[in-house]
C-alpha cells in the first residue's frame, strides 16, 4: 500500500488555450494534497507562468513543450503512482504512453476522441454517458457540475454569498480569462462603461493580457473602474459583486457557487454546449463573442442583467442549483479510490 501517492498532472496552457486547464487542475491537485497524496505538474513555460502566480508552492518537473511529439519526453524519468491529464491535444495513444498502466483521471469538455482513461471528469451540465460510450468504454464517468473543480473559499462563502443576492447592482464582475484571448475583456468594459454611470466595475486578467494596458490608462482617470491582475481574491470579488460577465469555461462553475447572476460569453466553440445548457435552464444569460451581432446582443442582455431585477433572482436561483463547489474533493476521492483499488488487485465498477 502506497502510503503517500504521488500523482502526476498533465495539464495544458498558452496564449490561445488560456490558464483553466492548469487552474481547475490545481484545484484538483490542492484536494489530493487535502487528503494525503502529493502531487507535481509537468511545467512547460505557459504552465509554469500560471504556477508561478497562482501555484507557486506546487511542485513542478520542467518540460520544454506538452503537445504530442513531446509529451513523452517530457514525463521521461518522472515518479508518479497516478496521472491526470486536462490536455485537449492527447488522446488515447498519449495517455497510454505516459501512464503505462497506471490509474489515469482525463478532465475533458469535448468527448470527440478516443480516451485511455480510469474516470472521465466532464463537468459540462448536459454531458450523458452516452456521449463517452465510444470514447471511455471501460472508465467511470464523473459526469455534471456535482465534480467541477472549484477552490474551496468559494464553497467556503457560499452562505454568505446566498444570503446577500437581490437588490440593485452596484458591483458588476468582469472575469473573461487571464490570457483575455482577442482582447475580450477591453471590448466589454468599453461596452459596460456606456451603460451607467454609477457601476463599479471590478476587472479580473492576468499580467500578460493584450487589453491590460488600454484598461489601465482607462483606469487613472475613470475611478469606477477597479483592475485585479493575477488576483488572488476572486472569490471575495465575486462574492461582492451584483452581477457578472464572465466566460463559459471553468469559472463558471465559481459564479454558479456563489448565486452570481450572469451573463456568459462563449469564446472557443468547446464552451458552446455547456453555455447553452445553463441558458436552458435560465442560469445564466449567454451571447456568442464570435457573432457578427455581439455588440448589440451583448448591449441587450447586459441592459437585462443590470436593469431587471427579477431577472438576476431567476438566474441567481438558478445557478445555485446548477454547482455546490465541491467537486474538486468528489474527484479527488473517486480518484484516490480507484488508486487503492488498484493497488489491491480489482477495479472499480465502470459508472459511479
Amino acid at each position: 500500500m502506497i502510503l503517500r501517492p504521488r500523482i502526476l498532472f498533465v495539464a495544458d496552457a498558452g496564449p490561445e488555450v488560456g490558464g483553466g486547464h492548469v487552474m481547475r487542475s490545481l484545484t484538483l491537485a490542492r484536494a489530493l494534497v487535502a487528503r494525503g497524496a502529493d502531487c507535481v505538474f509537468l511545467a512547460s513555460p505557459a504552465v509554469a507562468a500560471v504556477l508561478d502566480v497562482f501555484g507557486p508552492d506546487m511542485p513542478r518537473e520542467p518540460a520544454t513543450a506538452l503537445d504530442p511529439d513531446h509529451i513523452a519526453d517530457a514525463a521521461t524519468g518522472v515518479d508518479f503512482d497516478a496521472v491526470v491529464f486536462d490536455h485537449y491535444g492527447l488522446s488515447r495513444p498519449d495517455h497510454e504512453e505516459i501512464a503505462h498502466g497506471r490509474p489515469t483521471l482525463v478532465i475533458d469538455d469535448l468527448a470527440d476522441r478516443p480516451l485511455a482513461a480510469d474516470l472521465v471528469l466532464d463537468a459540462g451540465p448536459a454531458r450523458s454517458e452516452a456521449d463517452y460510450a465510444m470514447f471511455a468504454q471501460d472508465a467511470r464517468l464523473l459526469l455534471g457540475p456535482a465534480y467541477a473543480p472549484v477552490r474551496p473559499e468559494f464553497a467556503d462563502l457560499r452562505e454568505e454569498a446566498l444570503a446577500r443576492r437581490g437588490g440593485s447592482v452596484n458591483r458588476v464582475l468582469v472575469a473573461l480569462g487571464l490570457t483575455d484571448v482577442g482582447g475580450i475583456t477591453a471590448r466589454v468594459v468599453e461596452r459596460l462603461r456606456r451603460r451607467d454611470g454609477h457601476l463599479v466595475l471590478d476587472v479580473v486578467l492576468g499580467s500578460a493580457a493584450p487589453s491590460l494596458p488600454a484598461l489601465r490608462r482607462i483606469a487613472a482617470h475613470d475611478p469606477r473602474l477597479v483592475l485585479h491582475v493575477d488576483t488572488q481574491e476572486m472569490a471575495r470579488l465575486t462574492l461582492q459583486a451584483d452581477a457578472g460577465v464572465g466566460a463559459a469555461g471553468s469559472t463558471t462553475w465559481e459564479r454558479c457557487t456563489l448565486a452570481l447572476p450572469s451573463l456568459v460569453l462563449v469564446l472557443a466553440e468547446n464552451q458552446r454546449p455547456a453555455a447553452l445548457a445553463l441558458a436552458a435552464r435560465e442560469a445564466a444569460l449567454v451571447v456568442d463573442a464570435q457573432a457578427d451581432d455581439f455588440a448589440a446582443a451583448f448591449d441587450r442582455a447586459a441592459v437585462r442583467l443590470l436593469s431587471d431585477a427579477a431577472c438576476r433572482a431567476r438566474l441567481s436561483a438558478a445557478c445555485a442549483e446548477v454547482c455546490d463547489g465541491q467537486g474538486a474533493g468528489r474527484a479527488a476521492e473517486a480518484l484516490l479510490e480507484t488508486l487503492a483499488l488498484r493497488q489491491a488487485g480489482a477495479r472499480p465498477a465502470p459508472q459511479p
